[in-house]
């Protein structure tokens, strides 16, 4: 009897995770056809990537980044209000990839480039 009992409590559970299967699914059919096959990656069914980086001359902005700085080959925007040290830190950066024997472009849109300053940071 204890037996039945678990079977029909299990049973709306057992629904409810049905549903929210099919509903998925259906979901990730639906972004397929819109979008192409493979427009949709599961996490699960990839191992990890190994990512070029790029150090930011911040120790611990590397950490927090994840993977040890920036990833290379990729734009980077790096935002933040006025004095908040963007154009420092892309100029470490922008050091650091050419080390690596990496070509760099600065865009500076706060009009803010000082060459003999990028200079002394290894640019």
């Amino acid at each position: 009897m204890e037996n039945t009992v678990a079977a029909e409590k299990a049973k709306p559970e057992d629904k409810n995770v049905s549903d929210r299967q099919k509903a998925l699914d259906t979901a990730l059919a639906q972004i397929e056809r819109q979008f192409g096959k493979g427009s949709v990656m599961k996490m699960s069914d990839r191992q990890a990537q190994v990512i070029e980086v790029i150090p930011t001359g911040s120790i611990a902005l590397d950490i927090a980044l994840g993977i040890g700085g920036l990833p290379r080959g990729r734009i980077i925007e790096i935002y933040g209000p006025e004095s908040s040290g963007k154009t420092t830190l892309t100029l470490h950066a922008i050091a650091n990839a050419q080390k690596a024997g990496g070509i760099c472009a600065f865009i500076d849109a706060e009009h803010a480039f000082d060459a003999e300053y990028a200079k002394k940071l290894g640019v």
